[in-house]
């Protein structure tokens, strides 16, 4: 129980921290990504926090063997530059680029994004999906160099 109430807490913080940030705001961030246009500078602050955060939180977390409720700690990312970490970087950053939602804000933004939130949740649900049929037929086509 005690689980749970911790996660809901987690989640309405994060999603509180999108809404604060602007990352739900579609047009700002694509003014972030604008380099050469109207370029909106502000989410660089966003990025700096999420980045200094996380730098913070990964040497706690090497020092610890358990997690606070007990359970085993996630190890540290693979450090392998990849097709998958290639492929899913592109895809993650064109999605990123066209609509100006992510996973994390898109969902946030289903509460009051109206239709916009919802195709694009659609979209990335049916991308999802596609993707194992994706990766069996990249598979066969281009093998892995190893």
């Amino acid at each position: 129980m005690l689980r749970m109430i911790l996660a809901a807490a987690a989640g309405g913080l994060f999603g509180a921290g999108l809404l604060v940030s602007g990352m739900t705001d579609t047009a700002r961030v694509q003014g972030w990504l604008d380099i050469a246009g109207d370029w909106d500078p502000t989410l660089a602050f966003v990025l700096g926090g999420a980045v200094l955060t996380m730098a913070v939180a990964w040497r706690i977390a090497a020092r610890q063997h358990r997690a606070l409720l007990g359970g085993p700690l996630p190890g540290p990312p693979p450090q392998q530059i990849d097709r998958d970490l290639i492929g899913g970087s592109l895809m993650f950053g064109a999605g990123w680029g066209l609509a100006g939602l992510c996973p994390g804000p898109a969902t946030a933004a289903l509460g009051f994004g109206g239709a916009a939130s919802a195709v694009f949740m659609l979209a990335m649900l049916a991308g999802m999906a596609a993707t194992p049929a994706l990766r069996r037929w990249l598979d066969r086509t281009l093998p892995a160099r190893g």
